[in-house]
């Protein structure tokens, strides 16, 4: 584990770019991005795109260490180069922040109110490719929709079975049990996620770096016990759906959290935008962002 890197995710001011944006979810992202599907004809070229629209991002004169801790990558972005480096190393050694990779599969159907994440076949491979090619750790999504607490236990007991695996490998783990904005029942869901993951927790060794990226909580500062945790390097929000300016509100009012932006980082950008346009729309939104989790 690199010790720099470490302490800048544990103490560095900043948020968390999450570029990780799957296969399916990628459509969707590059239509926001002004391509529709009729200019790919294949996942390949899908992919390149996507890879395109993501080293665009990175490179833009709005990234770097003076407010970016981290990125967060698809797992095929981590195999791939920016300029003449793979992803990670430039990230690392041009841009000074720090890479992660996602690792899981996509969630299962809902049941019991929650959507599980997939098996991940060859987990260990993944693992063993994330080290290689320098990641400093991973992350992993499941979905909460209700406050059923049969299906909370479920999703923290995965998150905490994969997490262990991670660790055992090397890397930190970024643990995301996602609550819906949607939900009904957020505010109990939130609850019983937080007892769940400070109860599972006490059996993690101190000396076992965690993180836990998590939609921010109906009531500001919920998660303060867990970010005090001795595990817990550190608590990211997703904006969860929620327009930038709201994301940005809403983390504003809770000083335990700082963000871990998707969408919301990449609002308003497009493949059509001038190189000057790109970054000056790209500025308004790293601004806003590091001014909220700040």
């Amino acid at each position: 584990m690199n010790e720099a890197q470490q302490v800048r995710i544990a103490r560095g001011a900043g948020f968390f770019a999450a570029l990780d944006q799957s296969g399916g979810s990628s459509p969707k992202a590059l239509a926001e991005y002004g391509i529709d599907e009729g200019s790919y004809s294949s996942d390949e070229e899908m992919y390149d795109l996507m890879h395109a629209m993501r080293s665009r991002v990175v490179r833009s004169t709005a990234i770097g260490s003076d407010r970016l801790l981290a990125a967060i990558l698809f797992e095929q972005t981590m195999h791939r180069q920016v300029d003449g480096l793979q992803t990670g190393d430039f990230l690392w050694e041009q841009k000074g922040i720090v890479p992660f990779v996602k690792v899981d599969k996509g969630t299962e159907d809902t049941a019991h109110g929650v959507q599980l994440m997939k098996p991940i076949p060859q987990l260990a491979d993944t693992l063993q490719a994330a080290v290689d090619l320098g990641m400093f750790g991973t992350k992993m999504r499941s979905v909460i929709h209700e406050a059923d607490p049969a299906g909370i236990t479920a999703v923290v007991d995965q998150q905490f079975a994969v997490a262990a695996q991670i660790a055992a490998a090397g890397l930190v783990p970024i643990l995301e049990p996602e609550v819906s904005i949607h939900s009904e029942t957020k505010a109990e869901a939130e609850q019983l996620l937080l007892a769940g993951c400070l109860e599972r927790l006490a059996d993690v060794p101190p000396a076992t770096p965690y993180l836990f990226k998590i939609t921010i909580p109906t009531e500001p500062g919920l998660y303060a016990p867990l970010a005090a945790a001795p595990q817990t390097l550190r608590v990211v929000a997703l904006s969860g759906g929620y327009p930038r300016d709201e994301a940005c509100e809403r983390l504003a009012a809770d000083g335990t959290l700082i963000a871990s932006f998707s969408r919301a980082l990449l609002e308003g950008l497009t493949a059509q935008q001038s190189d000057e346009e790109f970054d000056r729309t790209l500025e308004r939104s790293v601004a806003a962002i590091y001014a909220a989790s700040t």
